[in-house]
């Protein structure tokens, strides 16, 4: 009885590495292709852009947030930290996109000059794209 247990076992064992093995779905990863770009438009609106690889999203697309710190400081000397998210796509077969977002950054209305010293990213979502292709 012990030994028809053990080969029991072994055959199942064996059976379930074999035959029970079940690829992961495949996961949707991004990245970015640089450090973000920082455009000034006047003394206290900016766009930051972000360049995003989305190679690893195909063929399907996907679709995410990211979420940075912008770092700045007014002319006064104030200085702030702030968290912000944009939203990203990335369309089917593209496998690149960007990400625009427009800030004012000032403490008194563009009173005076802002000026950004850093913008570091903290994390990017990603999820695969559910919607059908041509919409």
């Amino acid at each position: 009885m012990k030994m028809m247990s053990t080969l029991l076992i072994g055959v199942l064992a064996s059976g379930m590495g074999a035959g029970a093995t079940v690829a992961a779905p495949a996961k949707h990863t991004v990245s970015l292709v640089g450090p973000p770009l920082v455009m000034r438009l006047n003394t206290d609106e900016f766009r930051i852009a972000f360049g995003i690889d989305g190679q690893r999203c195909m063929p399907g697309g996907c679709s995410g947030l990211i979420h940075y710190r912008v770092h700045w400081k007014t002319a006064d000397g104030t200085a702030r930290s702030e968290m912000k998210r944009v939203s990203y796509k990335v369309s089917p077969n593209s496998g690149r996109t960007i990400a625009v977002d427009r800030q004012y950054l000032d403490t008194a209305e563009g009173a005076h000059t802002t000026d950004v010293m850093g913008v570091s990213v903290d994390r990017i979502t990603c999820q695969g794209d559910t919607e059908p292709s041509g919409t």
